[in-house]
């Protein structure tokens, strides 16, 4: 392979030296726009209009008659500057960048694409396709999700809405709606998903037994998926909720051996 190089390559170059062997020197800046400034009126002046060395004619005079008709004015949205990175789908159709997750197709989980990250959006490509566009997330944790982009019995999933889960509720018991209806006191968003995980314990233990979980939990004043989930493994729901006071042992029976008489304290 040559190594020559291009002889355009080296005018180019040539420019770049006669601005700083010819302008730079001997020359004050005291801010950006006071070099510009500077600039211009050289370019205007003494670099545009003097004989080049190659073309044997004035620059100036030159870009006015054949380059100026050739340029187009500047889009009116400045374009921006894109970082590309690679990055794995998980199984949770999500793909990271800075601690912030963007979802892609489920039918590429745990392929490698490619991220276009600019400040304001995050453009995801698959051997050179778009996949998937989302606006720039900046804290991290934050996560922007597409429903078309998640697998056919995750988006059912997140069809069941708080309105759902109390007609359900509703369908199981009136145990189960109080159960339900609790959780949602303390707030709908933030125990949304332990509401739909109790209901769906109904497709394991069975309605009945749901029903009864949930008696259970709300006599032991504990009503949370986590006691009715505990109630259903154990099998508790198939026991008597209290125990007799009959059935316990003698010494919880009756007063205790030391025990003091409260008039002994008063005095």
């Amino acid at each position: 392979m040559s190594t020559a190089r291009s002889p355009k390559k080296g005018r180019v170059e040539s420019g770049v030296k006669y601005v700083k062997n010819n302008f730079v020197p001997l020359r004050e800046f005291h801010s950006l726009e006071h070099a510009n400034e500077q600039l211009r009126a050289w370019i205007l002046g003494e670099a545009g209009n003097r004989i080049h060395g190659s073309t044997r004619a004035r620059p100036l005079t030159l870009f006015i008659e054949t380059e100026q008709a050739l340029l187009r004015p500047l889009p009116a949205i400045a374009p921006e500057c894109a970082v590309w990175v690679k990055g794995k789908l998980h199984g949770n159709c999500h793909v990271q960048f800075e601690h912030c997750y963007y979802s892609a197709p489920y039918r590429l989980i745990h392929q490698t694409l490619w991220l276009e990250v600019t400040p304001s959006a995050l453009r995801i490509y698959r051997e050179h396709a778009l996949v998937a566009v989302h606006p720039r997330l900046f804290k991290p944790g934050s996560r922007s999700t597409i429903q078309d982009h998640l697998p056919p019995e995750a988006q059912a999933y997140f069809m069941r809405d708080p309105q759902w889960c109390l007609a359900q509720a509703k369908a199981v018991g009136p145990a189960c709606l109080a159960v339900i209806e609790s959780l949602f006191s303390k707030g709908v968003l933030d125990y949304l998903r332990a509401a739909q995980g109790l209901l769906g314990l109904r497709d394991r233990f069975g309605t009945t037994r749901v029903e009864a979980a949930c008696t259970r939990a709300l006599n032991f004043g504990s009503p949370t998926y986590r006691t009715v989930k505990q109630i259903l493994k154990e099998g508790l729901d198939q026991q008597p909720d209290l125990i007799p006071s009959a059935e316990l042992e003698a010494p919880y029976r009756g007063g205790a051996r030391f025990r003091r008489d409260p008039s002994d304290l008063l005095h």
